[in-house]
């Protein structure tokens, strides 16, 4: 979603060699191609006159240490504007009250509430706290279903509602039931609403005031551009917002919306929606998004990815089986696989990567393809081939060719690619980390 912003950016501090102080006729047509990549991003034009003058205040006179270029000098005043525009620092959530602490989700129809409400549910679960969901849209019994299943998915309580109720009785009889059933968290799933809509946005003044929620956020598509934050202020005015949702962050979007509407509202954003599996809600780290922007990568996100998804059991079956100098074999090859697919896929992974390793990558492939691809190629194997492919010879290959509806070669390259995998845990087993490191380049399907 960012990319074109990363990719005219980095054009832009490329332009700046050889100064020793940035002055302001030396970056006059850095900060204007700046001022342009942003509004391709559809950033607010205020937020971008703002935020290219207070760029400009700090550069101007700024001396250029010896080991940096005035590229590198520019960039690093760039993310620490970009940084503050989007808050400087995370916010959590705030659930020190008597419980059960209400959340109330407000926002526009089709923006991701219902979703959001489900992945918000499970996020508090994972944290040790008893949630409990509620369905106050009365006007799209689709809603409400939709809602409960989530629920049923997620092991998390449902408050029972219908269409023939009202909103304010719905969230009512809910906080009751979260107080006497000793529910740490109450989340008030409510309709969408125009911001035009003037009996709408009563009504969700009259749950926020019956209910009073701790937090009040407001879910935002991304894809909406500049007209974000036109309905970021509209609600805002309306509800004490305590928090943004960015949704549908790993869309199409330009990303404007995630750089203006906490500029322009006040508030921080909370949680941005990068997935439409209930696991795709990550809280928002102002700094980290500032690195992405600007192709620094985000390793530290990537890292509690990385704890959220691996299988702590079979990464220890793993290192023992290293550790007793057994073989690496197909099947320990799957299992990477699959731990990799949960931590999101190559895709996801490499959102986070610094923009000269994600720019290394081969252009124009579908990894996700070629590691599906490559599963079914494991799949058609039978145990035995799995665990010793030093028996694939060509007619065993052409069967298993044939099971996994591809052709030879495609079955040639992975044993290739496995085989340097098996050297690359070999040398990892004997600690020689840095020949590891070396023999790393190509392990992954469909990046030889």
């Amino acid at each position: 979603m960012l990319d074109n912003l990363t990719q005219r950016l980095s054009s832009v501090m490329r332009t700046l060699r050889g100064q020793a102080r940035l002055t302001e006729a030396n970056i006059q047509d850095a900060l204007r191609e700046v001022r342009i990549a942003l509004l391709e991003a559809d950033v607010a034009l205020p937020v971008v006159k703002d935020f290219i003058q207070a760029v400009k205040d700090k550069a101007v006179g700024t001396e250029v240490h010896q080991s940096l270029n005035p590229g590198q000098a520019l960039i690093a005043l760039v993310h620490q504007e970009l940084t503050r525009l989007m808050g400087d620092e995370a916010v959590p959530l705030n659930l020190a009250v008597t419980p059960p602490a209400v959340i109330l989700m407000a926002g526009l129809q089709g923006s991701g509430k219902t979703t959001t409400s489900g992945k918000l549910a499970r996020l508090l679960k994972a944290g040790k706290k008893k949630v409990l969901l509620v369905s106050a849209d009365v006007y799209r019994p689709a809603a409400i279903e939709q809602l409960r299943v989530l629920g049923d998915s997620l092991g998390v309580d449902v408050f029972p509602s219908s269409a023939d109720q009202q909103p304010v009785a719905i969230a009512t009889a809910a906080r009751e039931f979260a107080r006497t059933h000793f529910h740490d968290v109450l989340i008030v799933d409510t309709a969408g609403r125009l911001a035009i809509d003037e009996a709408m946005m009563a009504e969700i003044q009259a749950v926020h005031a019956a209910v009073k929620p701790i937090e009040t956020l407001f879910v935002v598509d991304a894809m909406q551009g500049q007209d974000a934050v036109n309905v970021a202020r509209a609600f805002n005015e309306a509800l004490p917002l305590t928090g943004v949702v960015l949704t549908k962050l790993d869309g199409d979007a330009r990303g404007g919306a995630a750089l203006s509407v906490r500029h322009v509202t006040g508030r921080p954003v909370k949680f941005v929606g990068v997935g439409e599996k209930v696991d795709g809600l990550e809280p928002f780290h102002p700094e980290r998004m500032a690195s992405r922007v600007l192709g620094m990568g985000d390793v530290l996100s990537l890292i509690e990815q990385a704890q959220r998804g691996v299988d702590v059991q079979e990464a220890e079956k793993l290192a023992k089986k290293m550790k007793s100098g057994k073989d690496f074999d197909l099947e320990d090859f799957k299992s990477q696989l699959q731990q990799m697919k949960k931590m999101g896929g190559i895709g996801s992974l490499m959102e986070k990567l610094p923009a000269q390793l994600a720019g290394a990558m081969p252009a124009g492939q579908d990894h996700e393809k070629s590691l599906a691809r490559v599963e079914g190629i494991i799949n058609s194997m039978t145990v035995h081939e799995r665990r010793f492919p030093a028996v694939l010879k060509a007619s065993r290959k052409r069967r298993i060719a044939a099971g996994a509806g591809v052709q030879v070669q495609e079955v040639n390259k992975l044993l290739a690619q496995f085989e340097q995998m098996q050297k690359m845990m070999k040398m990892m087993s004997k600690g020689g980390l840095a020949k590891m490191m070396r023999g790393m380049k190509g392990m992954l399907p469909g990046m030889g």
